[in-house]
């Protein structure tokens, strides 16, 4: 299965110069832990970036900085990794595991973006089919019982 057919398409975003104050507002607001940061192009968004909650604390509350005056832009000091929207969901886990994310950005072939994924919505993805094999052991018990009665 792509990523493309379960990612989030309700992607909450925040231009460069979006406060950080703002940016923890629109967390809170939408209930998640992150926005991605775009750059607005004529063809639409283009992804340059994560900021995560945990940023928020980490970068700026712990270093004593004025949250009303950092920008997201300032928090981005990490390459962002993204995915295309075609990609199978193991590659997805894979470059998650590898490059150590927790979320990523789903994008066109253009590079524009149409999602994101993260960890969770990886984890359900998987959990469900070796839920699904972990009773395997149940039911061939059961069926060899019943054919013996």
């Amino acid at each position: 299965m792509s990523i493309g057919k379960f990612c989030n398409r309700n992607v909450v975003c925040a231009k460069r110069e979006t406060s950080v104050v703002d940016a923890a507002l629109l967390m809170r607001r939408h209930h998640i832990g992150d926005v991605v940061v775009v750059d607005e192009t004529s063809e639409g968004r283009r992804p340059v970036g994560i900021v995560t909650d945990r940023d928020l604390v980490v970068e700026v509350l712990s270093a004593g900085l004025d949250p009303g005056a950092v920008k997201v832009g300032d928090l981005l000091i990490r390459p962002l990794v993204t995915i295309e929207e075609g990609t199978g969901y193991m590659e997805a886990v894979r470059l998650m595991a590898s490059r150590g994310v927790r979320r990523i950005p789903v994008v066109s072939p253009g590079g524009l973006l149409v999602g994101i994924v993260s960890f969770d919505d990886l984890l359900h993805q998987l959990a469900v089919p070796l839920a699904e094999l972990s009773e395997l052991a149940i039911r061939e018990w059961r069926q060899e019982a019943q054919a013996r009665q």
